[in-house]
């Protein structure tokens, strides 16, 4: 159960196949982490806005993933998700030239104890 968030900034919205993408990562999520197929949920959010140090909104683009998953991963699986990742982004994500594109990955463990969750249908 990966729960991944892909957040990038608005000015890449058009540059890159957020599908592929997303299919890609949980793709790799299953060979490298042991994932299982319906178990990935990807989640992709457009940010406004990008505010780096004190100097105001920047001209650069960011994107930033986050893998929220249960304990029992090594690091070295962790490793290899996170590097496996940011190559994926380099091959899917291409920014108007002249842009600066900052890319990054968080694999964080989720509190087994305290998570909690919920499938409702309308």
């Amino acid at each position: 159960m990966p729960q991944i968030s892909v957040d990038y900034s608005a000015r890449l919205a058009g540059t890159f196949d957020r599908r592929g993408l997303g299919l890609a990562i949980n793709e790799l999520a299953e060979r490298t982490i042991g994932a299982k197929p319906d178990s990935c949920r990807t989640v992709f959010r457009q940010s406004e806005m990008l505010l780096v140090g004190t100097g105001g909104i920047a001209d650069d683009a960011q994107v930033y993933v986050e893998f929220q998953l249960f304990p029992g991963r090594t690091p070295e699986a962790k490793a290899a998700l996170s590097e496996g990742v940011l190559a994926l982004l380099a091959e899917y994500v291409r920014p108007e030239p002249g842009t600066r594109l900052f890319t990054a990955v968080n694999i964080a463990d989720i509190d087994r104890e305290s998570y909690r969750n919920a499938t409702a249908r309308g």
